[in-house]
């Protein structure tokens, strides 16, 4: 493949790199990344993943476009209140670079159709927006060996995991199973700060890129930024041998769908 005039310009901050090259450059042109959630954590990593070249982005979303959504989807706009967040996000997506395919994808994602879309893709970024979705991208993840990034936001302060199966921890390693309904207030009860999900989902966006040229370190573990005091701390995890997913000894072998019941709205 060699690149077009245009290509080279575009993406030239990116090939003069060390770290990517255009060897680099290429392999992001054939990349093809799946992202799961068009709202506050969707937005700014599917963008920042779109300018960099990633050749294709899924987006994943059943919803449509809400008044109260445009403070931190920064994917769409105040004309497209009412419309498919996905068609919304085709229109931003190859607004920023035309250079790429963009596959939406208007469903739920659940143990029944998981498996045959994460299957066409080479990473995936959790940006949904409850704890039973996170849970079933996690295990099907480890279970297709899917690289993933998985983050929740909160208030002032978000969460990013990086999981590598067979490498790293995963979420069920940390949280074993959905907390119990009402133990944790959504985003519609405690608030957010939009700015958040845009730190949050650049550092995705961030740790996607390097899982596909296999460049520098990923999180290891847990990254958590508050932004009320304006810190960044790491809480190292290492694989649960015990884990019911990605332990010695699995305990969860096919998927479930857990009830919508402890939702945590996140994006």
């Amino acid at each position: 493949m060699d690149f077009s005039e245009e290509q080279i310009e575009r993406y030239s901050r990116q090939i003069i790199l060390p770290e990517i090259g255009g060897k680099g450059q290429k392999k992001l042109l054939n990349s093809k990344v799946l992202i799961i959630g068009a709202g506050g954590l969707g937005s700014p990593s599917s963008m920042y993943l779109a300018a960099a070249g990633v050749g294709k982005i899924g987006i994943a979303d059943s919803d449509v476009v809400d008044l109260s959504n445009l403070q931190r989807q920064i994917l769409h706009k105040t004309e497209n209140i009412n419309r498919k967040k996905v068609d919304s996000a085709l229109d931003t997506l190859k607004g920023i670079n035309p250079d790429i395919e963009v596959v939406p994808l208007n469903i739920r994602i659940d143990s029944k159709n998981i498996i045959d879309i994460i299957d066409e893709y080479d990473v995936v970024v959790d940006g949904s927006d409850n704890f039973p979705t996170k849970f079933l991208i996690n295990d099907a993840c480890v279970m297709k060996k899917k690289p993933l990034s998985i983050a929740g936001i909160l208030r002032f302060m978000g969460q990013i995991l990086t999981v590598v199966p067979g490498k790293s921890a995963c979420y069920r390693c940390v949280f074993e199973k959905p907390p119990e309904p009402g133990s944790i207030p959504s985003c519609r009860e405690a608030g957010v700060i939009g700015a958040v999900g845009g730190l949050v989902g650049m550092i995705q966006a961030t740790e996607v890129i390097k899982m596909l040229l296999g460049i520098g370190k990923l999180i290891d573990g847990i990254m958590i930024v508050e932004t009320i005091g304006m810190t960044l701390r790491k809480i190292k995890i290492h694989p649960n041998k015990s884990c019911p997913v990605c332990g010695e000894n699995p305990t969860i072998t096919a998927l479930e769908d857990y009830e919508l019941v402890c939702e945590r709205r996140e994006d």
